[in-house]
């Protein structure tokens, strides 16, 4: 419920707080005093569009701040996003300034949004947009879901999973079969490389490994030559008689000598040692090169067949990747992706299947709601009915007919409601059949009769009552009174019939200092009241009879 509003430079309105109470509160005022400011601001609170042009002038922002009793659980939810509550109410706070917006909940800086969807769970606005609103094929199909219950609403949500779950898999199903050239085309560039690279057969490193074998086959002269070279300065040629000092010998010298000093300086043994070393060391590479030359051998024909398979070799690196490693890899990932172009075939029939599936879901969710809707319409159109007639509408029908459509996600229902004042008359569509004066009776005696079960909502009426007056008006004033012993009623009038039926009663009222006019709410009582409502009759103040018709309407209305 809503505790407070609280207005500030809010377009004439400087700075204003209205209380409302628990059940029904009427706000009224002269023409142009601003009562339509108060609708506004509980809009913004509902996350209406921010404008700038709502900023009073000579001020920076306007602010709006609601105070909503909550419950805990409400009050648990509302901690998750940061925002705190006092003594079980929530303050929400809408502050537009000339270039930004911001949304506050418990204090806490929120998505303007998220404000909305909290916030909108407790209040509506029935304004004249509403009412224009009823005469929309979506809204009337709205109210008779909403009237239908939560069986019903339960219903429309597993419809519309399944309805979304189709459209997404009919659009996967689409986007297969239109791109099925394309996946022939690819799949088979694809197994054209396969095969190729499995014709060849590449092995892992063997591109390197024979760049590396031909590179000796081709340098055998040049190899030889350097083994028996170092062999020769190692340990000399055992072909030649060439007395040429050699490593090993010169090794040998050396160690000779220091061997015959260690007796004289044992610190020189250490250095024997490492020439004893150095001489094995020196064998053992004069007689591994000797080996090496030995297996040195020119062989032209291996030279030729690896040149062959080193070209085999590249015209798969020319494609596929710069190395064997890179084709080997290109390999696993097409088969990979042969597997996945193979699968869609088997995707396509599994999608084709589960659209068979749903679309059988879909016809039994329709039809279940399309009862429901039949069973609620008759239902609901009776008792409108019967709320009409105490609203000066005798012998006013509405029906809610149904029409087959294609199956959406609301059904597969055209739902119009259908409205005739006068008897004889066929009922016609509401937007075409109703004047201004019966549409507002008939959204007003929705409202009335879809609230019957409804408790703790603050339903805002602005002008409901346009259109109407006399004992319509009084009628009029009697239902919403009616609806205020299930939830919150707030109503902006002009109609001092509609007013009086009232618990709480606040005036809007403009003052000026002969440069800028303002306009304050204050709540009115006894003797103000009178005043009020006398003005409202008869536009005169202080009209003795205006008044007796005021106290004779609060005594109709029970106060």
């Amino acid at each position: 419920m809503l505790t407070e509003l609280r207005i500030s430079d809010l377009g004439v309105i400087a700075e204003a707080v209205l209380e409302p109470g628990p059940g029904f509160t009427a706000v009224t005022g002269e023409t142009g005093a601003g009562k339509t400011m108060v609708v506004t601001g509980l809009s913004l609170l509902l996350g209406g569009r921010a404008d700038s042009g709502l900023v009073r002038h000579g001020a920076s922002r306007c602010v709006v701040e609601g105070c909503w009793t909550v419950d805990e659980a409400t009050a648990s939810e509302l901690a998750d996003l940061g925002a705190e509550t006092d003594d079980g109410e929530l303050l929400v706070s809408r502050q537009i300034g000339r270039t930004r917006s911001r949304a506050l909940l418990g204090g806490a800086a929120v998505p303007l949004g998220k404000a909305a969807d909290v916030v909108t769970r407790w209040a509506t606005i029935h304004g004249q947009s509403e009412q224009v609103r009823l005469g929309s094929a979506d809204r009337q199909r709205e109210v008779l879901d909403r009237y239908a219950g939560a069986d019903h609403a339960a219903l429309l949500a597993r419809h519309a999973e399944a309805y979304a779950e189709r459209r997404r898999t009919a659009s996967e199903l689409a986007e297969l079969i239109g791109a099925a050239r394309e996946r022939a085309r690819e799949l088979d560039l694809l197994n054209f490389g396969l095969n190729e690279i499995e014709q060849v057969d590449p092995q892992p490193g063997e591109d390197v490994e024979l760049l590396a074998e031909a590179q000796r086959l081709q340098a055998i002269d040049e190899l030889r030559l350097a083994a028996h070279t170092a062999g020769v300065a190692l340990s000399g040629d055992p072909e030649s008689w060439d007395d040429a000092p050699t490593v090993l010998g010169l090794l040998a010298a050396a160690r000779k000598s220091i061997d015959a000093a260690v007796g004289d300086d044992p610190a020189l043994a250490p250095l024997a040692g490492r020439l004893a070393e150095a001489s094995a060391l020196a064998a053992d590479v004069a007689s591994e090169l000797a080996a090496y030359a030995d297996r040195l051998e020119a062989d032209p024909a291996r030279l030729e067949w690896i040149g062959e398979r080193r070209a085999a070799l590249q015209q798969l690196t020319r494609k596929y990747g710069a190395t064997v490693a890179e084709v080997l890899q290109w390999a696993a990932d097409a088969a990979v992706r042969v597997g996945s172009l193979a699968a869609s075939d088997d995707r396509i029939a599994e999608l084709e299947q589960r659209i068979a599936v749903l679309d059988a879901e879909l016809d039994a969710t329709s039809a279940a709601i399309t009862e429901g809707r039949r069973r609620a319409g008759a239902e609901l159109a009776k008792r409108v009915r019967a709320e009409l007639a105490a609203l000066a509408m005798p012998h006013a029908r509405i029906e809610f007919d149904l029409t087959p459509a294609a199956i959406g996600p609301y059904g597969a229902d055209q739902v119009t409601l259908m409205f005739t004042a006068n008897p004889g008359s066929s009922p016609a569509p509401l937007a075409k059949a109703a004047s201004g004066g019966e549409l507002s009776r008939v959204r007003l005696a929705l409202e009335v009769v879809l609230a019957a079960g409804a408790t703790g909502q603050t339903f805002v009426f602005d002008e409901v009552d346009a259109g109407v007056g006399g004992a319509v008006a009084l009628e009029i004033g009697r239902r919403l009174a009616r609806l205020a012993e299930h939830a919150q009623v707030i109503v902006v009038t002009h109609l001092a019939q509609v007013a009086a039926f009232a618990e709480s009663h606040f005036v809007v009222a403009k003052a000026s200092d002969g440069q800028v006019t303002t306009s304050g709410i204050s709540r009115v009582d006894g003797a103000a009241r009178l005043d009020e409502l006398a003005r409202m009759m008869a536009g005169l103040e202080g009209s003795a009879n205006a008044h007796a018709h005021a106290a004779e309407l609060l005594e109709a209305a029970g106060h």
